[in-house]
């Protein structure tokens, strides 16, 4: 395809196949979506773009080096030609044969293409930009030809433009190769995620096979330092591994039994056995590989409007040109070879090309950025959207928070010694105070609190366990176990009688809390936390608090998403006490409650009023409002489903993402737009200046060669658009990554 004509006429011809519901070509990448209603067979298709006058295959395919033989060619004869050209004036006969006898390979061998694709346009009574550089060359060059042969004297040497044919083919030649030379580097994101995945694997056995040969359920070994080939699941081994090209985390992740594991992670000092879960097409990172290159396929709605010029931009052009010869040779009396100049200058100056670039290009490269900083943007309309967006509503549980209760506070005996300690001592953030007569330190009250819980199956006994484990606790396990329903859980731990629950639990086994007990108890209620007490052989130990703990930078990305201008809003189930006390966390004033799952929807179509919306989420409960807002932005490590419904998937459970995917946006937005001026603009002042023959068609020809690759460099830049992570955080998860290493736990990624 050689312009945005030639997009219109394969989609058209996409579009007529029978079972057919919509094709999408993309000129940038010169591939096609189809959208079907049935199983089209792939042959159909391809002859359907090939009875439309192209070629095509089936996608996947690997590009052929762009062979550049006729492009040296080219150059090796128009050089000579124009050296000629310039050396004398007037040239005599013998001149102008010489000039003959160059310029007609590079016209007609070296830029046959044009010729070829004009012919082919013409037959389906088509015009496109090739049929622009046919008639200018061939034109110029023809017009020469006659005045060599039926001129004679000054008439033949000032009538021949034998150089202007032959410098219009190389310098189109050169723009071309010179564009597809930029285009290659827009597939960088491609290659980079390809070549993550390795070409082969170890079974368990030992024995070497090749990645397409591995089968679900293959227990496969990946060794110190490999990468893992497919998505599994850890059977054996433990092991650190880096998965930070897909969550962009530094620290490697440790592994262990019951792991899942990622194909094209890479593992660090020690060795997994696992099993395969996902391969080929299913894993992971072939599944980002197919959402990139869909993105990257796709058409943002702004082209629909280049579309509509470029389909009657050639027949337009081709009309001008006509009535540029016809004012200069019967109104302003100039000879026909004079009015000819200038008539040729309009044909090679119009470029539909810079129009059929301005979008695909710049969403491109846009979209392959925003994977390489894990960010997944589903198609072009989803980036155009994101950039419009006004409000943005944050779901708080796994978005706004870790989405998993965590202890907050333990507060201990005695009660006087209250105090909330800092994040080094308590572990995990959590206030951790006092000590229990009879018990020695606190981390022994823990450890009797946790063993009670471990039997329990409770988000709150399972949070108070998870607490347990970073301290280093041994945690004994009970010799009896009870729960009791909606209440809490008793135990018999190492001999002691131990209750954990709520201040029912505590009043059913006659256990006294101090009123200082039930006042900080009402308190951490008032934070949204769930207030747990625990008792020791009949005795108050402590209190305990469990809540859905704000994310490590959700206030930050919420400061700056503020900073763009866009309005947030906090949408929860929690009562509003709890919606409030999150909310002056993180930075949020406006706040939806107690609001059911099924109520979601209706909150984005409320706050659709004041303009687009996005929202953010993970769950299944958010797969309705992720699809009826106007922009979806799935956090990645919620389920399938609400990643399916959104525009806009973050790899990393960090919603600083939702920043860098509105920024991004913006940016790929501006870019368009301007590629797009540059397009419009450059046709609206060439044309005129070129019909008052203000222009040499040399000069048209090297303009116009070089304002598609100027829209390509310009969608390039796009390549250095910077996420919004802060260096200091970087910086800190690399030394955390390094510490890891140091003790022996893993490899580091520095």
């Amino acid at each position: 395809m050689s312009c945005a004509s030639c997009v219109r006429r394969v989609e058209t011809a996409l579009r007529h196949v029978p079972g057919v519901k919509n094709a999408t070509v993309n000129f940038a990448t010169e591939t096609a979506t189809v959208d079907s209603a049935e199983d089209v067979p792939r042959e159909l298709l391809i002859e359907a773009v090939e009875t439309a006058g192209y070629k095509a295959e089936e996608y996947p395919r690997t590009r052929p080096p762009k062979n550049a033989s006729n492009l040296w060619l080219a150059i090796a004869l128009s050089a000579p030609t124009l050296v000629i050209s310039m050396a004398s004036t007037p040239k005599s006969q013998w001149e102008n044969f010489l000039l003959f006898a160059l310029s007609t390979p590079v016209v007609f061998w070296c830029g046959r293409q044009f010729f070829v694709n004009a012919a082919s346009a013409l037959i389906h009574f088509d015009a496109t930009m090739d049929t622009l550089i046919s008639l200018g060359a061939g034109t110029a060059w023809a017009f020469s030809t006659y005045a060599l042969i039926a001129g004679t004297g000054r008439l033949g040497s000032d009538h021949v433009y034998f150089e202007t044919s032959a410098a219009i083919v190389t310098l189109i030649l050169t723009g071309r190769y010179l564009e597809e030379k930029s285009k290659g580097r827009m597939s960088a994101a491609i290659e980079k995620l390809i070549g993550l995945a390795p070409r082969t694997a170890f079974r368990e056995s030992g024995e070497l096979v090749a990645i397409d040969d591995i089968r679900v359920g293959d227990i496969l070994r990946v060794r110190p330092g490999e990468k893992l080939a497919v998505d599994g699941a850890v059977m054996t081994g433990e092991s650190y591994v880096d998965e930070s090209m897909l969550t962009g985390e530094p620290a490697p992740v440790g592994k262990s039994a019951g792991d899942s594991v990622t194909g094209g992670t890479l593992n660090g000092a020690g060795s997994l056995v696992y099993r395969a879960t996902r391969v080929g097409a299913e894993t992971t990172l072939a599944q980002i590989v197919k959402m990139v290159e869909r993105a990257q396929g796709s058409k943002a709605p702004v082209q629909r409007l280049a579309d509509r010029v470029a389909s009657v931009f050639v027949p337009i052009v081709i009309l001008l040109a006509a009535a540029t010869f016809a004012t200069w040779w019967l109104v302003l009396r100039q000879a026909p070879g004079v009015a000819l100049v200038p008539a040729i200058t309009v044909l090679v100056i119009a470029c539909p090309c810079a129009l059929g670039l301005a979008t695909p290009t710049a969403v491109m490269v846009g979209t392959g950025r925003g994977a390489e900083l894990g960010v997944l943007i589903k198609d072009g309309s989803a980036l155009e959207r994101a950039g419009s967006i006004k409000t943005v509503l944050l779901d708080k549980t796994g978005t706004i928070t870790k989405g998993k209760p965590e202890l907050t506070d333990f507060l201990p005996l005695p009660l006087a010694a209250m105090a909330r300690a800092p994040e080094e001592e308590g572990g995990r953030g959590m206030a951790v105070s006092g000590t229990h007569e009879g018990v020695a330190q606190r981390d022994d009250i823990l450890a009797l609190i946790a063993g009670a819980e471990s039997a329990s199956e409770h988000p709150v006994g399972r949070a108070i366990v998870q607490a347990a484990l970073p301290r280093r606790l041994v945690l004994p396990q009970p010799e009896s176990f009870e729960a009791v329903r909606g209440k809490g859980v008793r135990a018999a731990v190492q001999g002691h009688r131990v209750i954990v629950g709520s201040f029912a639990l505590m009043k059913d086994g006659a256990i006294d809390l101090p009123q200082e007990a039930e006042t900080r108890a009402e308190r951490l209620e008032r934070e949204g936390k769930t207030v747990a007490f625990a008792a020791i052989d009949g005795n108050y130990a402590a209190t305990l608090a469990v809540a859905d703990v704000v994310g490590e930078h959700s206030a930050e990305a919420v400061a700056r998403l503020s900073s763009l201008g866009l309005e947030i809003v906090m949408v929860t189930g929690d009562n509003r006490a709890t919606a409030e006390s999150i909310a002056a966390q993180v930075g949020i004033s406006r706040i939806e409650a107690q609001v059911l799952p099924d109520q979601k929807a209706a909150i984005v179509v409320k706050h659709q009023k004041d303009g687009p919306v996005a929202m953010v989420g993970d769950g299944i409960n958010d797969a309705p409002a992720l699809a009826l807002a106007d922009l979806g932005i799935a956090i990645g490590s919620g389920t399938d489903i609400a990643m399916e419904t959104a525009g806009i998937t973050l790899l990393r459970a960090d919603l600083r993402g939702v920043a860098a995917a509105i920024e991004l946006a913006r940016v790929t937005l501006n870019t368009i737009r301007g590629n797009l001026v540059w397009a419009f603009g450059y046709n609206v002042v060439m044309i005129p200046l070129a019909m008052t023959g203000r222009l040499d068609p040399m000069f048209a020809a090297a303009a116009m060669a070089f304002s598609s690759v100027s829209v390509v460099l310009n969608s390039l830049r796009l390549r250095r658009f910077a996420s919004p992570l802060p260096v200091a955080m970087v910086v800190r998860d690399r030394e955390r990554a390094c510490e890891h290493a140091n003790r022996g736990e893993g490899s580091s990624p520095a």
